[in-house]
């Protein structure tokens, strides 16, 4: 496959060398090729990226998994043994012409495969490297698995989510991976803007944790201000463990609704509620469970846009708490044109395997990011690979 240019986006011209495996690290360099670099994925011989078999859903289509179809899109595949000299040999050659590296190997896996920054920053000076763990390369946590929900337990944000009588709740997705391989990608753009100026590279590392401690830096900073202040996990419908009734979701008669920060005595009126006893807004806390049980009375009353249709128009802070059926045919998704399809031939060659997903959250220059190229299979594009930039290695 002759791979295309893309000039018009901003990282077109860097060439991308993807180490990592599963979720953190392919996402991330997966961002960047978003953003017009080339990504050529370094994988074992053979059975590849162990995302390949590590099913979302059970999901697979022509013998990878779905999670690896939409997490390796727009991406090459040179396949090499890195306990092999000769493999070691060609992707060093390729470590000399390349402008990033990821890799999230366990602490101590990649120095000791001898493809550690200080290595490759002997060779190619000019490196953007970038390394994301579980835990940070050093300290007690450094060794344990980097999992997701593992680094959620750790950070203690699971017990955000739920109500005070229930057990802590982590969120449903793999939100530590997915915020790290944001903070991955930026780091990466930094420090190629930086080399634009200075012509030096340079290192960038994050970890699940730190991702995890970062979404909860509001937390952190007010218990570090005031010790007296911890999680308490407030009533039935609350969703916020540090703000007051009425913010939660509620039960309406065929649904859900999700009312946000609110003075309680106006939504009294809109609601037909009598909360005059409540003008302090101290007594929405002091009393935040027998109002929120009074809203969830009335409220499931009647249908989720009767309640919409009422408090939109007095313009309260509310929305629906839609299912995934109901957001994929709703308007408002298919107007922000979040959808791809990407392509690549079967293993056999006698078909097209169509991935549908979606694209980047990017829009530049008011246009959004979109490519139709699919996940490689292993080692697909190292013959090309070899013939462009290995002639004569």
């Amino acid at each position: 496959m002759t791979r295309q240019a893309r000039p018009e986006l901003p990282l077109d011209g860097i060439l991308v060398l993807d180490f990592s495996q599963f979720l953190a690290g392919p996402v991330a360099a997966m961002r960047l090729a978003d953003l017009g670099a080339r990504v050529i994925k370094i994988e074992r011989p053979g059975t590849g990226d162990i995302g390949r078999t590590l099913a979302f859903a059970g999901l697979e289509s022509d013998g990878d998994t779905l999670s690896f179809h939409i997490m390796n899109r727009n991406k090459e595949s040179f396949a090499a043994d890195l306990k092999s000299e000769s493999d070691k040999a060609e992707v060093w050659e390729l470590i000399k012409k390349a402008d990033v590296i990821v890799q999230n190997f366990r602490p101590g896996v990649i120095e000791r495969l001898g493809f550690g920054y200080e290595d490759v920053k002997k060779v190619n000076p000019r490196i953007v490297y970038a390394s994301a763990s579980g835990y940070g390369a050093t300290g007690p946590w450094k060794d344990r698995p980097g999992q997701d929900l593992l680094a959620q337990s750790i950070s203690g944000f699971p017990w955000l989510n739920g109500s005070k009588d229930m057990p802590p709740i982590p969120v449903g997705i793999a939100v530590a991976d997915i915020f790290t391989s944001v903070h991955i990608a930026h780091g990466v753009t930094a420090l190629l803007l930086r080399r634009e100026r200075t012509g030096v590279g340079g290192l960038v590392e994050s970890s699940l944790i730190e991702s995890m401690l970062d979404l909860q830096f509001e937390l952190l900073s007010a218990h570090l201000f005031d010790e007296t202040v911890e999680v308490k996990r407030g009533a039935k419908n609350s969703a916020h463990a540090f703000l007051p009734a009425p913010y939660g979701l509620y039960s309406t008669s065929d649904g859900y609704i999700a009312i946000a920060m609110n003075p309680i005595p106006k939504l009294g009126e809109l609601l037909g509620i009598d909360f005059s006893e409540y003008q302090d807004p101290e007594s929405w806390w002091s009393q935040q469970e027998k109002i929120m049980a009074t809203l969830t009375g009335k409220l499931s009353t009647a249908t989720t846009e009767h309640w919409l249709s009422i408090l939109d128009s007095a313009d309260v802070w509310c929305a629906p708490v839609l299912t995934l059926p109901e957001l994929v045919h709703h308007e408002g998704f298919h107007e922000l044109d979040m959808l791809q399809e990407t392509t690549r031939s079967s293993q056999s060659g006698a078909k097209v395997i169509s991935i549908p997903t979606t694209r980047s959250p990017l829009r530049l220059d008011g246009r959004v990011l979109k490519s139709a190229k699919g996940a490689p299979h292993v080692g697909e594009d190292t013959e090309s690979i070899r013939a462009e930039l290995l002639k004569g290695e």
